[in-house]
């Protein structure tokens, strides 16, 4: 009910969440009333909201938050609700910007492709002839298997701020590596198509339910954070645990996922010991590092150098953990060291450049193999 929302809203301003960047709360599906009225509007449903949609933006806007939103390119919301057909696209857009919708998230359920072909770039265009700045997130290529040739990121690109690609996202472990397994598996297609208001997203964080440990709710924070993905948290801020507020609201954590270059990361090693390194450039020749254990026995040292990882020769670098904070100063490239990563964790790395080589690192960058 709007209660939840009024109350996340509070939580998000008072809690420090808000000031650290986490600025949308959103509806998902069911919010609406099972018919639209007589206009042929959608409305919400009287019970739940009964103070409507435009109170809850006001409520939101004056906290310095915005209020994001669920519709569907077709007959039915997934939920079975009243879906965008479309003839009704403008008409909805326009009831969205009337209310003060910062966000739209358009899924596609009981829509053909070619429906979605057509419905997903008219509703763009429909957001933003309401003259209202309205961040638009579509479900278009998860419906079509998310990669090419069914699936032109070129496109899409214009078309849309983030996208769905790949399977919802459930509240387990294996969801979250079977996500990561199919995002890194299709790096070569996904990574360039990402960067400042075009994002890929692998679906929500699930930091502070029940499906994760510790170690896994750390681990999914970093690899997010690498994939450059939107971070949209899903749990309930009323009675987060201290550890996952810990994760969720890690100041350089943060940081790096709003790095301005807007690169997402690649995997650039896949051991036979199950362990696995991820790698992000980030703005002013700064990196991030993620060295992540498939494995459940135990601890696992492991060792290499920058020089592995194909950084540039002859630079030196300040390191900082990103979870412990410890700061290593002047590794060099050539340095051989370690990292212990716990069993289905991660260890994570802020690298800044003390001093770097002659050749810059966004050449290098491009010309590393893998």
């Amino acid at each position: 009910s709007e209660t939840l929302f009024y109350e996340m809203a509070d939580r998000l301003a008072e809690d420090g969440w808000r000031d650290l960047g986490y600025k949308y709360i959103n509806i998902d599906d069911c919010w609406s009333a099972k018919q639209r009225d007589a206009a042929g509007q959608l409305v919400p449903d009287p019970e739940r909201f009964p103070r409507g949609i435009k109170a809850l933006a006001d409520y939101v806007h004056a906290r310095g938050l915005k209020l994001g939103i669920y519709g569907d390119l077709g007959i039915l919301t997934c939920g079975g609700y009243p879906g965008t057909t479309l003839d009704r696209v403008e008409q909805d857009a326009q009831t969205f910007a009337e209310w003060g919708v910062d966000m739209l998230k358009l899924d596609g359920c009981y829509s053909s492709g070619e429906e979605q072909a057509k419905g997903y770039p008219e509703m763009a265009r429909a957001l933003n002839a309401t003259g209202r700045p309205i961040v638009y997130s579509c479900s278009w290529p998860a419906y079509q298997g998310g990669l090419p040739p069914k699936v032109n990121y070129t496109i899409l690109a214009e078309v849309c701020n983030l996208w769905r690609n790949y399977d919802d996202i459930q509240d387990s472990w294996d969801s979250v590596l079977s996500i990561l397994d199919w995002f890194f598996a299709n790096q070569d297609v996904l990574q360039p198509v990402a960067g400042p208001g075009h994002w890929n997203d692998p679906d929500m964080l699930i930091i502070g339910n029940f499906g994760l440990s510790y170690e896994q709710s750390r681990s999914q924070m970093a690899l997010w954070t690498v994939m450059a993905a939107p971070l949209l948290m899903s749990t309930d801020l009323r009675t987060i645990s201290p550890s996952a507020k810990e994760i969720l609201q890690n100041r350089l954590m943060i940081q790096i996922n709003q790095d301005p270059l807007g690169i997402q990361g690649r995997r650039i090693v896949k051991e036979k010991s199950h362990i696995e390194v991820f790698l992000r450039p980030l703005s002013q020749a700064a990196s991030a590092l993620v060295f992540f254990s498939r494995r459940t026995d135990m601890p696992f040292v492991y060792t290499t150098s920058l020089a592995k990882l194909h950084f540039p020769e002859d630079a030196v670098y300040e390191v900082q953990d990103v979870y412990s904070g410890k700061i290593i100063s002047g590794l060099k490239t050539e340095d051989s060291f370690s990292v212990v990563i716990n069993p289905t964790g991660v260890v994570m790395w802020y690298l800044s450049p003390m001093a770097l080589p002659a050749q810059p690192w966004h050449v290098v960058r491009q010309q590393a193999p893998g």
